[in-house]
């Protein structure tokens, strides 16, 4: 295992903003890790001349591409911003998949994937709904999930929020939903909360599936026809962990916005479970009556009030896979694309997360590994 983390940073969309916030993401990160680029050097370089020549942005706003680690992986045909096309496309699968053969063969910890385009991937002929579905047939596992996670900048607290169903037609939502689903959902986030961010009895919030969670049965019955009754069973199961709900969905987000935009008593709670070194603005916080997660149903439950607060560092991470991914919440932006005006936060804010998931987790094993064997 490495000394310090190993990230692999893929570029994403050669005519997407991915080159301009990771050129802008390591010009002002200061991190104890090492930074591997994969994608085209030359498309990174063109960016980097671009923007110097087009933009407000100088030298100090961007690091030099010649700097860096690239893992190259040339894209030979022309491309403008805003344009991306089937080779484009083509070319952020190539990175992604390039990424994680070398992750399997042990040269990455972790990696932080710049975003693509979903229908150039359908257009070049990759029928894969997102990466998070490429990182987990790469991986080989087939229990995985779309965690979100932001820091507040006004009180430092973490928001952390899973999807119990992703991109799929609302219509479906209701078939989709299972008992089996929703534990193994569950049971991820809870993994994730103890393994990945060091919370080893957390309190998680769920939400009903209904307005008003379904209003005794008046706005819809899957609350008191199966999902209450699987709620309780999950209570007895996991009798550590303090489970919310069903919450309904339009009032749940108030004590998370408050905690978010300081409305809330703040307490600072340790959050790196046996970590006595880390100073106390890199841990996370609880004000009081607010949950360490919230479990949302649909996409649009569950990302609608993360993106109003936290849409410029909010990090989407993939929980469930042998190793760690992050990705910046947000797309392509093809509309901004080779401007320079692309906000670089949630990058940074990526890489740091993917820095800290292997922290915590490098002490959970040390820890683990040290403890008596009772015989």
């Amino acid at each position: 295992m490495p000394q310090i983390p190993h990230l692999a940073l893929t570029i994403g969309d050669p005519a997407g903003i991915g080159s301009e916030v990771i050129l802008k993401a390591l010009a002002d990160l200061n991190l104890d890790c090492e930074i591997a680029v994969i994608g085209s050097r030359s498309a990174l370089q063109k960016t980097y001349e671009h923007l110097l020549r087009h933009s407000n942005l100088s030298p100090e706003d961007l690091v030099d591409p010649q700097t860096l680690k690239i893992i190259d992986r040339p894209f030979n045909e022309s491309f403008l911003w805003g344009q991306g096309n089937a080779s484009t496309g083509a070319a952020s699968f190539d990175y992604l998949e390039t990424a994680i053969n070398l992750t399997n063969q042990g040269q990455f910890q972790g990696i932080v994937t710049a975003p693509i385009a979903k229908n150039l991937w359908q257009q070049a002929g990759y029928n894969y709904p997102g990466q998070t579905e490429v990182l987990a047939q790469g991986a080989g596992v087939n229990r995985f999930g779309m965690l979100f996670a932001a820091r507040s900048p006004y009180t430092n607290w973490h928001l952390i929020t899973l999807l119990a169903t992703t991109h799929i037609p609302l219509a479906e939502v209701p078939q989709t939903l299972t008992p089996e689903l929703l534990s193994l959902k569950l049971d991820l986030l809870i993994e994730s909360l103890q393994t990945d961010f060091g919370i080893s009895n957390p309190t998680i919030a769920i939400a009903g599936l209904n307005p008003h969670s379904g209003e005794a049965g008046q706005l819809g019955t899957e609350e008191i026809d199966w999902i209450g009754d699987w709620l309780e069973k999950e209570k007895r199961s996991h009798p550590n962990i303090k489970l919310i709900g069903l919450i309904p969905p339009d009032t749940m987000w108030v004590k998370p916005g408050q905690a978010w935009y300081g409305n809330l008593e703040v307490k600072s709670q340790k959050r790196l479970v046996g970590d006595t070194s880390v100073p106390d603005s890199n841990r996370g916080i609880r004000p009081s009556g607010v949950a360490d997660a919230y479990l949302a149903l649909y996409h649009d439950q569950g990302l609608i009030p993360v993106k109003l607060m936290a849409f410029d560092r909010a990090v989407n991470t993939t929980i469930g896979l042998p190793f760690i991914r992050t990705s910046p919440d947000h797309g392509t932006a093809f509309d901004i694309a080779g401007k320079g005006i692309a906000d670089a936060n949630s990058m940074k804010a990526a890489i740091k997360l993917a820095v800290e998931i292997i922290h915590c987790r490098t002490r959970k094993s040390t820890s683990s590994s040290q403890k008596p064997n009772n015989i």
